[in-house]
């Protein structure tokens, strides 16, 4: 039965991975797309590509989110393994609800909701001060980062390019967007990817399988293929939403919230082992260059809607991940 119940955590553990997948898909591309540096097709392919890649570099960010959040130790094997599964399942859910609405929300945040609604819901202990110092600081800490450097480094651009020929500036600033959009995908694989690989351990703890957070080798081949699947899948709801609904970009603009974002997606993987939230880095990234413009320039009020469900993600994923823990523990424990 364990052993079972390990096989199915692992195919929803690498569900979740490729939802995220085409869920965060937009968080790479969208501006490069809708600046026409890249087609929408090429760009998914360089994006599965790079994620692949990025989610074989490290595991810091794997580890915390396997030994880091709660202790499925402290329940026996088969409770510890349906929460894992509750987690997964409120991760996946709330992933699907903003995906249908084209909320560019964390799936990062989903997974750590889920699995803190899962440890409430069992009774276990729930590491407040790693959710506090590598979650929600962080949380908080990175959009800000995001937009202020955004909006720095766009204004010396500006500056540094005042007297240039726009078309020009254009035609070279669309080369560079090829770059820096595959510097954010690697970043999302680096971020995302790592965090279904904790998940996966997690598991393999709970079910006896292993004893300690080392990530196998299988792990995250798995993980990395599975992200990369869903990004090649697309995401196009959301990509619509970063693209063109929060504002118009210019290639430059776009180089610059591309490259932002993945500098402080490298910095928190490897840094602190912090799983910030790809989504929610770029939008704030995005944001900053738009903000060069004038303020208005920036639609405050799909972004608005935007901060909104980077609220609600925690408490919403936590409140499935807990209602799942009690149905799934009812029929299978």
């Amino acid at each position: 039965m364990e052993i079972a119940l390990v096989v199915v955590v692992v195919a929803f553990a690498l569900g979740f991975d490729y939802t995220n997948g085409f869920h965060d898909a937009a968080n790479a591309i969208a501006t490069s797309v809708s600046t026409r540096a890249l087609t929408p097709r090429r760009a998914l392919l360089m994006a599965a590509f790079f994620n692949l890649l990025g989610a074989l570099l490290g595991t810091g960010v794997a580890q915390t989110i396997g030994s880091g959040i709660i202790d499925v130790g402290e329940r026996p094997a088969q409770t510890g393994l349906v929460m894992v599964l509750s987690a997964v399942i409120g991760a996946i859910v709330w992933n699907l609800v903003t995906w249908w609405f084209g909320m560019p929300s964390s799936s990062s945040h989903a997974l750590i909701g889920g699995l803190t609604g899962v440890g409430l819901a069992a009774g276990i202990t729930v590491h407040w001060d790693v959710i506090i110092t590598k979650v929600l600081i962080p949380m908080v800490v990175s959009p800000l980062v995001g937009f202020g450097l955004a909006f720095a480094l766009m204004v010396g651009l500006l500056w540094a390019f005042r007297n240039a020929n726009p078309h020009r500036v254009t035609r070279r600033f669309r080369y560079a967007q090829t770059v820096s959009a595959a510097a954010m995908a690697l970043g999302h694989g680096l971020q995302d990817a790592q965090k279904t690989m904790g998940v996966i351990v997690l598991a393999l703890v709970a079910g006896g399988l292993q004893d300690d957070f080392t990530i196998p080798l299988w792990v995250k081949l798995s993980a990395a293929l599975a992200i990369s699947a869903g990004t090649y899948a697309g995401g196009w709801r959301i990509m619509r939403t970063l693209g063109r609904r929060v504002i118009e970009l210019d290639p430059a603009r776009g180089f610059v919230a591309e490259t932002v974002a993945a500098s402080v997606l490298y910095t928190a993987a490897f840094a602190f082992q912090a799983p910030i939230s790809t989504t929610q880095t770029i939008t704030s990234a995005i944001m900053g260059v738009g903000a060069t413009k004038r303020l208005s320039a920036v639609r405050w009020g799909v972004a608005g809607n935007i901060a909104v469900a980077w609220v609600l993600t925690i408490p919403a994923a936590a409140s499935v991940g807990a209602l799942m823990f009690f149905l799934l523990h009812a029929v299978l424990v």
